[in-house]
Parts: structure tokens; sequence; C-alpha cells
């Protein structure tokens, strides 16, 4: 059963042919056969210090992924990310450099990153201006930004307790796992389970439709938004507590890992369709390519073409559902 709905966001799931049904779960095949050939060429691969590893590395990645995900689903896509993180770990790290409790430096950051969201959610709906186009302009907007915070130098933290968010462990996991986790589950359930989820699901499966059975198109599309520049910024909070520092660089590469996760773990760039688990799945699957062609000591420059092929790959796969659906 996919995750697609009715546009009034009410009843149960609509059952899709069964090359549709297929593409829901398909994730989870390349993901297993990964996992399991690695588990065999390599044996540090399997030990718990390396998984625990790998989930941790891409922890701040999962808490923007799974959020970014309401984005695609909804209608649109948040380019800007990168930027967000950057902003709100400058934001931090001045912060708690400058004597901030780190909570609250948390807080201000995570809101910046909010704000952020929200500006991008009011430009693509109610400006009318494609959320690609607005995004990548808020991008440079909001790195630019970061770098005036900063005049472009790093940030340095000398409170050791300001990395306590990222590097403090409870039952031998660190804690920014455990955040990323928190995240996770809470916006599965939103978007699994709550009335905004069904909304965000009409919105972007057809918003004329949604408008006319009384979703609020444009604010889910808003709250979408700005829950991305939200976890943006708690990425960067994470990786700057875990480093001491903040840089205001804008980090186009953690924006294309962003999307790239997202999609390949079969949200459509179309909208109406996704799911938080299939973004995990997804953004595991590339740092599992990553991870292997360390392990194995393969050339790094091919890394990049297999990503590429991959996203190309889980695009055509996309088509050919709505294809097939059709």
């Amino acid at each position: 059963m996919a995750e697609t709905v009715s546009p009034s966001g009410r009843g149960r799931p609509a059952l899709l042919p069964p090359g549709v049904r297929w593409r829901s779960a398909g994730i989870l095949i390349p993901f297993v056969a990964l996992f399991v050939a690695l588990s065999i060429g390599s044996a540090p691969f399997f030990s718990t210090t390396n998984l625990l590893n790998i989930v941790d590395q891409q922890a701040s990645t999962l808490v923007i992924a799974v959020a970014g995900t309401f984005v695609l689903i909804s209608g649109g896509i948040d380019l800007s990310v990168g930027a967000t993180y950057g902003l709100a770990s400058v934001v931090f790290a001045e912060l708690a450099a400058n004597g901030w409790d780190p909570a609250f430096a948390i807080l201000a950051a995570v809101l910046a990153g909010a704000l952020v969201g929200v500006a991008n959610g009011v430009i693509s709906t109610v400006f009318r201006i494609n959320s690609l186009i607005a995004t990548l302009a808020m991008s440079f907007v909001v790195a630019g930004l970061a770098s005036l915070v900063t005049s472009g130098n790093l940030v340095l933290i000398s409170n050791q307790g300001a990395s306590q968010i990222s590097t403090a462990q409870f039952v031998g996991v660190n804690m920014s796992t455990w955040v990323m986790l928190a995240v996770v589950v809470a916006l599965g359930f939103l978007l699994a389970r709550s009335t905004y989820g069904r909304y965000v699901y009409a919105a972007g499966g057809n918003a004329e439709a949604a408008r006319f059975a009384g979703v609020r198109v444009n604010l889910v599309r808003v709250i979408a938004f700005s829950l991305s520049g939200a976890a943006a910024a708690l990425g960067g909070v994470l990786d700057s507590a875990r480093v001491l520092s903040g840089n205001s660089t804008n980090n186009t590469t953690l924006t294309f890992t962003v999307v790239a996760g997202i999609v390949v773990g079969g949200t459509s760039i179309l909208g109406g369709e996704g799911a938080v688990w299939r973004t995990v799945v997804g953004v595991l699957l590339i740092a599992l390519i990553g991870n292997g062609y360390g392990l194995l000591s393969l050339n790094p420059l091919y890394e990049q073409i297999t990503l590429g092929a991959i996203m190309i790959l889980a695009v055509g796969v996309d088509a050919w559902s709505r294809q097939v659906r059709g």
C-alpha cells in the first residue's frame, strides 16, 4: 500500500498497481544487497564501531533529509539547506563563544533556521516564485549573512560543555545519534499519522483539488519549509558542537547529499509521494557506498559517478511508476 491519499487528506491510502507498490519498498533491495556485500567483502565493515560511526556521521544529514522530505512531498524543493546549516553553525558558535548557555545558543540557531524556512515558504507560495529558484537565491543570501557575521573566519568555541549535544554518550552511543533518532521518529509520526501529514501529501499530489477540499496548501508548504530550515539549523549545530567551531561556508555538497538521499529513497521530485523511513534508507545507502569505497580502497573518483548514476536511476523509476499508474 503506497502513501498517496485523497486530495482532502481523508481516508485510507489508495491501492496502487503492483509496480508502484514494489517501488515503495524497492529501496530496501539495493540497501540490503550492498550491506551484505560489504559485510562479506570487508571484515571491519560489520563491526559495531564502524556501523555506529556511519550512523553518527550521517546524523546531521539524516535530520535535514527527513525534514526536507516534507518539502518534496508537498511539491517544493529546498536548496538552501547547506547555507542554513552554515548560518546556524556560526550563530551557535558565536553565541557559545561569547558565554551564552549552550541550550540558548542551540535554540537561537534553530530559530534562525526556522525563520529562513518561513522566508522560503512565503517567497515560493505568496509570491509564486518557483521553489528551486527561490531557495537557490536564498542560499546565496544566507551564506552571505553568515560570512558577514564571522567576516569569513572560523569561529572557535572554548566552552567544552557546548559539545555535549553531539559527543556526550548514552549506553555507548553519541548524543548526536540519539537526537537524530528522536527527530526521525517525531517527523515520521507527523508525516504518516497526523492530519498535517495527510495535507502534505494532498498539497503535493493535487494542489488545486486540495484547495477545493479546504486544505490551506500555502500554509502547509510554509510549515514544510520552516521544518526544513529548522532541521538544517539543528544539523549545523550538531556538527559545530562536535568540532567546537563554526564555519559560514555554503555547504553545497551537503545540499546535494540531502536531495540525493531523499530522491534515492523514493520520494517523488514531482510531489505527492514519499516517506520518512525511505529517506532514512536512501541517505544510509549513500553512506554505505562512501564507507565501502573507503574500506575497500577503491578509487574515490568513481564514488561521485556511482551516486549520480543511482540518482538518475531513482528519478527514472519515479517517472516509470507514474506512467504505470497513468
